[in-house]
């Protein structure tokens, strides 16, 4: 059992980021209306006031004020499990796999509007608690990634989805379970791109000139120009963890992606933004089949403004396998 000094730290720091006027010590953050933006607003408070950071997926293992407290009196940080049971549903379960630098809480908004009756799991990639060391290689993060897979599913057909960086993860993860001789029901990419050296010139020029305009409208917009459109600011990591995401970065720099003997389920952002517009371009020759749709927002913007859309073709995807 934790103390009550722990207790009495946490209850006004969870009454003031759920605005109730009283909590109980083991009263669930989600059934009092906690979601993926006051998770991280609580941890950022967590910190401040404990002087522990801990990443917000952390949430789902201590949804308590007791389990918290109890986590935060330990002398070391708690090592974060590489699956973390998002939905609870039926076999087969999805295997969901977020972008550089971030974490299952990611899914949060998503998950939840899925209408799907399968159980869904978010893939922590190893270094995320900032204990251990984090992999700079993709290959390694999906042996990573299936050795946890497989001990909840010993063999397929496999249901992967991977946002950004998370999509060339359960790309590899395709080929290596491909190659064991195990089926893949569902490969599902989001908005996910490999490194802009191994894009085909033709869509590295464009794409260049696009972030060419993207600069200059910036600068227009300090001299009281609108830009000619919003894109999403990506929110700078915290010190703790920008090692991991400076992995995350190596890692596809690193990657080169070979010809895949399967399906691709690939969703663009209606908004190109760092990415080029034309996804078929670069992966409809890397892979046997490939299919290409478009959902609202920019490539953050389909996760956070535009999640209801996104929610809508994944649970479409799932409901066809």
């Amino acid at each position: 059992m934790p103390t009550s000094t722990m207790v009495e730290v946490l209850t006004p720091i969870w009454q003031r980021v759920l605005q109730l006027p009283s909590v109980g010590i083991d009263d669930n953050f989600f059934d009092l209306g906690g979601d993926s933006a006051l998770a991280l607003e609580l941890f950022h408070e967590v910190a401040l006031a404990c002087g522990r950071e801990l990443p917000p997926v952390v949430i789902y293992h201590a949804p308590t004020i007791s389990a918290l407290a109890a986590l935060l009196e330990q002398p070391t940080s708690p090592r974060i499990p590489p699956l973390v049971q998002l939905k609870e549903g039926s076999e087969p379960p999805a295997f969901i796999a977020h972008g550089l630098g971030g974490s299952a809480m990611d899914f949060f908004q998503i998950v939840k509007r899925i209408r799907a009756p399968n159980a869904i799991y978010g893939m922590q990639a190893k270094g995320i608690d900032v204990v251990e060391e984090p992999l700079d290689r993709i290959e390694d993060m999906a042996r990573f990634s299936l050795e946890a897979v497989r001990e909840v599913q010993p063999h397929g057909p496999y249901l992967l989805i991977g946002f950004s960086l998370g999509g060339l993860v359960t790309l590899e993860m395709a080929q290596q379970l491909t190659a064991q001789g195990e089926k893949i029901g569902l490969l599902a990419m989001l908005d996910s791109y490999p490194h802009s050296n191994y894009i085909p010139i033709g869509q590295r020029t464009r794409l260049a000139t696009r972030l060419a305009w993207r600069w200059m409208a910036g600068r227009l917009q300090w001299l009281g120009v609108s830009p000619p459109y919003r894109t999403t600011l990506d929110v700078p990591p915290s010190p703790a963890l920008q090692r991991f995401r400076d992995s995350d970065r190596l890692a596809l720099e690193r990657y080169r992606p070979r010809f895949y003997p399967g399906r691709i389920n690939f969703v663009r952002a209606a908004i190109p933004t760092d990415f080029p517009a034309d996804p078929a371009a670069i992966w409809s020759r890397l892979a046997q089949e490939f299919e290409v749709e478009t959902v609202p927002g920019d490539h953050l913007g389909i996760m956070t403004t535009h999640h209801e859309a996104l929610a809508s073709v994944l649970s479409r995807y799932l409901q066809k396998s």
